[in-house]
């Protein structure tokens, strides 16, 4: 899919007027774009590449709901029903389809019990061997002492869904996504509108939502320094599913309960770090999440670990992702898996705060997640600060919340 729009406009003139403009045509920006033209606002998303290409699609496509805490899983469960949706309007591929995650000792299904209890009654709900072992289509249960399902999770695919949410919401009234359209300066004066200056002309506009993803210190270098900004890079692999093998929820373990906050707030999790570090420090050593998913044409997603720079560095270890794949593995009772791919994925991320937002003028909002969870709370986050924005941006529109 192609959503390059080819124009050969001076740079110096002003192309169009438009309610909301949206830099950045990641899975952030889009849902920033689609909330704000369900409110009613005209809107103009510009994309620096050519098409998707950053962590939107580099994910599990996982809506990871029910693992959040505090105000990660108030956005994650206000997000849940828009992200059901414009899978419906614009015809990307959502599924409710839960997570499960898979107990390989006591002290992990004891920290799944502590989780269950903690929440409102079918919303994570205790497994035993026998019934993990069916969602996994395995043949026994070795090595599985229990394990949780997670009913709120989604699941999409990360390969497709930004690129057609990207094409409906150009074909839309009042919508138009401009790829390979760079911003390169910003100005405000004394009126509420800001001017942006693209590769390809200014555009003039009531509000700007920067969503640049880790490139905020492109843009921003003194917001991201005082953010704490840096990159984590993780490795991911796709392979080929075990013969006869459909599983339908996001797959989670014990790497999934030391990684998530909502998890680690367990009156069991500091028992269950102490023991990983003990039998498993190789997992640890590279930060793995060993988790896996199954993309609609039956691929695995496997994955994944973590590491923090400034700037990464590109090349891949094979020592990592025999690690993350053999771990997998031992999951799913295989052998080993046939890859088909390996990638480098790149989020923000920051111990400052799971979550950037800006305000660098009065018409320029500048948002980043910094959390490695986009996919999960982007339109909760953007149904947020669209709300935020609404009266100041709202003399031609209606001032009602978005709904």
């Amino acid at each position: 899919m192609n959503n390059t729009k080819i124009d050969s406009k001076p740079t110096e003139e002003v192309l169009a007027s438009t309610d909301v403009l949206v830099v950045g045509a990641g899975i952030i920006g889009l849902a920033h774009a689609a909330i704000a033209h369900q409110a009613g606002f005209s809107v103009t998303v510009i994309e620096r590449d050519h098409r998707a290409i950053g962590a939107s699609i580099r994910n599990f496509g996982h809506a990871c709901i029910t693992a959040q805490h505090g105000e990660l899983y108030d956005l994650a469960q206000a997000g849940r029903r828009h992200w059901l949706d414009f899978a419906s309007k614009a015809g990307f591929w959502a599924l409710e389809a839960g997570a499960l995650v898979v107990a390989a000792t006591e002290l992990e299904l004891q920290l799944l019990r502590e989780f269950s209890a903690s929440r409102p009654v079918g919303q994570v709900r205790v497994l035993d061997a026998e019934e993990v072992r069916a969602k996994l289509g395995r043949e026994n249960t070795d090595g599985i002492r229990g394990g949780a399902f997670l009913a709120d999770d989604l699941r999409v695919d990360p390969r497709t869904t930004v690129g057609t949410l990207a094409s409906w919401l150009d074909r839309q009234e009042n919508a138009e996504v401009h790829f390979n359209t760079a911003a390169v300066d910003f100005t405000f004066g004394t009126t509420r509108r800001a001017r942006v200056k693209t590769s390809r002309g200014i555009y003039e506009t009531d509000h700007v939502f920067i969503c640049v993803g880790h490139d905020v210190d492109y843009l921003f270098p003194e917001v991201a320094l005082e953010h704490k900004i840096t990159r984590c890079s993780l490795q991911m692999a796709a392979a080929a599913a075990p013969e006869s093998t459909t599983i339908i929820p996001a797959v989670l373990t014990a790497t999934s309960m030391l990684r998530y906050d909502a998890f680690t707030r367990m009156p069991s999790a500091p028992r269950l770090r102490i023991h990983m570090e003990s039998q498993r420090p190789d997992l640890l050593d590279i930060g793995a999440n060993v988790m896996f998913t199954q993309r609609p044409d039956g691929t695995m997603l496997l994955g994944d670990s973590h590491s923090y720079e400034l700037t990464q560095p590109p090349f891949l270890s094979e020592s990592t992702t025999d690690t993350l794949l053999d771990a997998a593995a031992k999951v799913l009772d295989v052998e080993r898996f046939t890859l088909t791919e390996r990638w480098q994925g790149i989020y923000a991320s920051s111990d400052v705060a799971p979550l950037l937002v800006k305000e660098i003028s009065e018409s320029v909002t500048l948002v980043s997640v910094t959390s490695g969870i986009g996919m999960t709370v982007s339109f909760g986050l953007a149904e947020a600060n669209l709300n935020a924005m609404l009266p100041a941006g709202a003399s031609r529109r209606s001032t009602s919340q978005v709904s």
